[in-house]
């Protein structure tokens, strides 16, 4: 069923006259909802209006420019409008119907063996990839993690890590050259962000994707924690993902030099994530509950305490 050409009215939002039923799937950053819509009982859409206001435009030149060299491992999409007035930026896109997010062995290393392929496409052929998504840069959460090394510290004894443990993981960061490669990611690849519809694994919602270095996709997908998809990640879990991984990616690296960049940069990542986490706690929640984002803390904790010690044997 083609979509009716005033599907979105001028405001930016769907036309409720023509619309049978909808849906609220999840709300975005800035407030606004992204929704599944019905034109018959058989016939329904995606609605997705601009939810990051500092994502402008990002997401149609990623399905533009970047995904048709994909496989259709995305939801396809339909129609969408581009402006400089923020509340008049939507996409439509296909329904792909209900989602699984799981975070378990069998769909992690499906995704990951994805991520190994677009990890490897040449970026040279992709165009001008933007640099930056949705969070500072490694490089600048090291800065950042540095410029806190007291709140740190306090951080750290609240968890009784011992302060000769602490130590060490500073001297290993600042002795740290992180490696140059970068890759294209998709830049928020969170357990929210990968689904299994019907039988198919699909990675949604590309619009953060960017270059960086591996490490980045393979942190979200591995050691981030997120308020609403709780997961429980084991060390040996952590290593099997790792090195699927590492016999799939076509450019060139020192296996050993890669675990041990990882284990920093989750290390420092996730000392980075409970400073965020701990202020959202001391701000009584807010978009998430305080159960929330208490889970979060712990599953970060977790992390942080699993990859600082493989970093430091």
């Amino acid at each position: 069923m083609e979509l009716p050409n005033n599907i979105v009215e001028a405001n930016g939002g769907l036309n409720e006259k023509l619309i049978l039923k909808k849906e609220i799937l999840y709300k975005g950053m800035n407030g606004r909802f992204v929704e599944r819509f019905y034109l018959t009982q058989d016939s329904s859409y995606i609605f997705k209006p601009l939810t990051n206001n500092g994502q402008l435009g990002k997401e149609v030149w990623v399905y533009e420019h970047i995904l048709p060299h994909f496989p259709a491992i995305f939801p396809k999409i339909i129609s969408y409008s581009i402006n400089e007035c923020t509340e008049l930026n939507w996409m439509i896109l296909e329904d792909l119907g209900q989602l699984s997010h799981e975070f378990n062995e069998e769909i992690v290393l499906d995704v990951i063996k994805w991520t190994a392929w677009w990890h490897s496409l040449p970026v040279e052929q992709l165009g001008d990839v933007p640099l930056n998504g949705l969070k500072p840069r490694i490089e600048e959460i090291i800065s950042e993690v540095f410029g806190k090394k007291n709140e740190v510290y306090r951080l750290m004894s609240d968890m009784t890590m011992e302060q000769e443990l602490v130590d060490a993981i500073f001297e290993k960061l600042s002795d740290w050259q992180l490696s140059k490669l970068q890759v294209l990611t998709h830049g928020d690849l969170h357990t929210g962000n990968f689904a299994v519809a019907g039988t198919e694994l699909k990675i949604l919602d590309w619009e953060h994707a960017h270059l960086n270095s591996p490490h980045w996709d393979l942190y979200h997908l591995i050691d981030m924690s997120h308020p609403l998809f709780p997961k429980r990640v084991t060390s040996p879990l952590r290593e099997r993902i790792l090195r699927t991984y590492l016999d799939l990616v076509t450019y060139e690296h020192d296996r050993e030099c890669f675990f041990t960049e990882y284990y920093l940069v989750s290390t420092v990542f996730s000392i980075w994530m409970l400073l965020l986490i701990q202020k959202d706690q001391k701000g009584n929640g807010g978009k998430w509950s305080v159960e929330q984002l208490n889970n979060q803390f712990e599953e970060t904790v977790s992390s942080l305490r699993q990859c600082a010690a493989a970093l430091l044997l």
